[in-house]
């Protein structure tokens, strides 16, 4: 069995060796933005930004599509480096919240307090809340739809 797992396993490793230093400069390139750049995000954010009802608003113009897109490529790779992050150095869930907050998707509203409602999570925004003399943030509270 130990024969089998090492052979399956052998191919995939010989795949991903190549890509290790470009993947852990990655997480540390991201350690380091993300402990200025999350902070930031989070002490702007209004208190009660995962309570208060929330409405997109469509209707948009040249300029605001294009606003919309870049806003949306961003955060696609705020996501993804958070996702990075969960096994690298670095924020990954407080990523993965920034990059889905400034995106917009259906649904996006209800995955985000899902996120925030993870205590850890919670307590860390808190926290950085509390370092720069911020009222808390609300906690939300479940979504029944």
């Amino acid at each position: 069995m130990l024969a089998a797992l090492e052979q399956t396993l052998t191919p995939l490793w010989e795949l991903i060796e190549p890509w290790i230093p470009a993947l852990v400069g990655l997480g540390v390139v991201m350690a380091i933005a993300s402990t200025f750049a999350i902070p930031w995000l989070i002490v702007r954010m209004p208190a009660d930004y995962f309570t208060a009802p929330r409405k997109p608003d469509i209707d948009r113009g040249v300029l605001a599509t294009l606003v919309w897109l870049l806003r949306n490529a961003l955060a696609v790779l705020l996501v993804l480096a958070g996702m990075v992050m969960l096994v690298l150095p670095g924020q990954g869930l407080l990523t993965i919240l920034i990059g889905i907050g400034i995106s917009t998707f259906p649904g996006k509203y209800r995955l985000e307090r899902a996120i925030m409602r993870r205590s850890a999570v919670f307590r860390s925004a808190n926290w950085i809340r509390r370092r720069a003399n911020r009222a808390p943030l609300d906690y939300p509270a479940a979504d029944h739809h």
